[in-house]
């Protein structure tokens, strides 16, 4: 009988590729997918230690399933990922009922601990199943990346022609070698480890013939790329985005996420300006406008050098839309340093901003150099007040795209978002006004993104989910464009 597996994953998006790789190697063994934990007999969750909020939902989601387990014995359940790696054999401590432990380090050898965690012909329970890098055997950043078994489950993907996503992830680094005091992920996830340009190339080409028309090329700090060859060359972020751009033109479009500001080079942002199918968009996290903020969490760089390379790539893209990250309430962070922060989201006007409260991260370098002592409810207000601050931001520049036509790409039926059908005067954001549901048979309303990441939601018919549309923009709100199609053959115009 065919075991049903049912796995969540929480945080980034490489975790959303890891997950999608292991799905893979487990249905190539004969396992299936289902939608509901309740279906499965083996549950998998793919954890982060990023943020607390995403850890308190995993221990939610494993105390749930206490009971279940002492019902069906025969039941596996397994923590993969981040938060596997930190926490190690002491998740076991306070729920003995997991049987699998894997870091993200060793989700090649996934396929084997959910086999051998199965249980015997004979109803005997074999023992817990752990995969951890741990300190003391962490993987050599000096490792072919050929060489390394984690490379063969990226290269292992199953990709069938015409069976495709139209986004895609590939990932092109491992790890992170920057140890900011606040992260965990130089710990859970290792050294970095550059892949082969020739197999990002191969695994690009492989996902655009299988119908990918947007992928994003992945790393902790993907800018940091710089894969050295056998021969003593050395292959730049740069270069390999004009690679990739050269020996892969049926791509459509061509992202990156996540840079880091330090080692963000000239020839970089030359490739996103010179490659017209690179999209002129960066996340590039920026945590602090305060330059002593910025020393203690070890980023490399002051406020001072960040905006010089905003300033660089704007007088290179003029288009170009930049999203970051900030951590509110740092230890120490007086309020000073945080006006610091909110006038230099002022000045970026950054299209969005991750905004998060500061929280001591177990295993980190703060939370033993550092004591906690910005109080909680300064934290909130903090980020309610940075919040604001975005928002405001967001929202102008999003007025001043009315009027213009964007190229977007379709991904489905929106979820949450429902008003307007046409916008007040100017297109203010409180001028909608909220409109009866849709009547035209197989028109809904979609949502979509543009090449600098907008989200634009319009009017359309189900099957554009997966194509490019051309969108008048009619109207804005902080986090939302608002459009009407202007040419598609597919397209029910507004």
């Amino acid at each position: 009988m065919r075991r049903k597996l049912y796995l969540e994953t929480f945080g980034c998006q490489m975790n959303v590729l890891d997950s999608e790789l292991v799905l893979g190697q487990l249905r190539a063994h004969g396992y299936e997918t289902v939608t509901s934990r309740d279906d499965a007999d083996v549950i998998l969750y793919n954890t982060c230690s990023v943020r607390e909020h995403a850890e308190q939902k995993v221990w939610s989601r494993l105390g749930e399933l206490r009971d279940r387990k002492r019902e069906d014995p025969g039941l596996i359940i397994g923590v993969i990922g981040c938060m596997a790696e930190r926490d190690g054999a002491t998740i076991f401590q306070r729920h003995p009922h997991i049987d699998i432990l894997c870091g993200p380090g060793e989700l090649d050898r996934l396929t084997a601990l959910v086999h051998n965690a199965a249980t015997t012909s004979d109803g005997r329970k074999r023992q817990r199943q752990v995969a951890l890098m741990g300190a003391a055997s962490r993987r050599s950043s000096t490792l072919e990346a050929a060489e390394d078994h984690l490379e063969m489950l990226d290269l292992s993907r199953s990709i069938s022609p015409g069976d495709g996503p139209a986004q895609a992830y590939v990932r092109i680094t491992r790890g992170c070698n920057k140890f900011c005091t606040y992260c965990v992920v130089p710990y859970t996830r290792g050294p970095e480890v550059h892949r082969p340009p020739g197999n990002i190339i191969e695994e690009v080409r492989k996902l655009t013939g299988s119908g990918a028309k947007e992928v994003t090329l992945l790393g902790q700090t993907v800018n940091h790329y710089a894969f050295r060859h056998g021969d003593g060359r050395t292959t730049s972020f740069a270069e390999l985005l004009y690679q990739i751009h050269e020996a892969v033109p049926d791509l459509p479009r061509l992202r990156f996420v996540t840079s880091f500001p330090r080692d963000f080079t000239d020839e970089a942002l030359a490739a996103m300006r010179d490659c017209r199918r690179i999209c002129r968009y960066l996340h590039i996290p920026v945590q602090s406008g305060s330059d002593r903020i910025l020393k203690m969490m070890n980023r490399g760089y002051t406020a001072g050098q960040y905006l010089d390379l905003i300033d660089r790539a704007r007088e290179m893209m003029p288009d170009i839309c930049i999203a970051s990250d900030f951590i509110v309430g740092f230890p120490t962070e007086t309020d000073d340093d945080f006006s610091a922060s909110a006038d230099l989201l002022r000045y970026c006007r950054f299209k969005n901003s991750f905004i998060f409260k500061y929280s001591p991260r177990p295993g980190t370098t703060a939370i033993d150099r550092f004591a906690d002592d910005v109080p909680e409810e300064t934290k909130r207000r903090r980020n309610n007040e940075l919040l604001a601050v975005q928002q405001a931001v967001s929202t102008a520049n999003n007025l001043e795209m009315i009027g213009k036509t964007v190229e977007v790409l379709v991904e489905g039926q929106s979820k949450l978002i429902v008003p307007p059908a046409y916008p007040a005067a100017g297109g203010v954001e409180l001028g909608w006004e909220r409109r009866a549901p849709l009547k035209t048979p197989g028109v809904v309303q979609l949502i979509s993104r543009s090449r600098g990441d907008q989200v634009v939601a319009f009017d359309g018919e189900e099957s554009l989910a997966g194509e490019f549309v051309d969108v008048e923009i009619i109207g804005a709100r902080s986090l939302t464009l608002f459009g009407r199609v202007v040419s598609h053959s597919l397209a029910a115009v507004n």
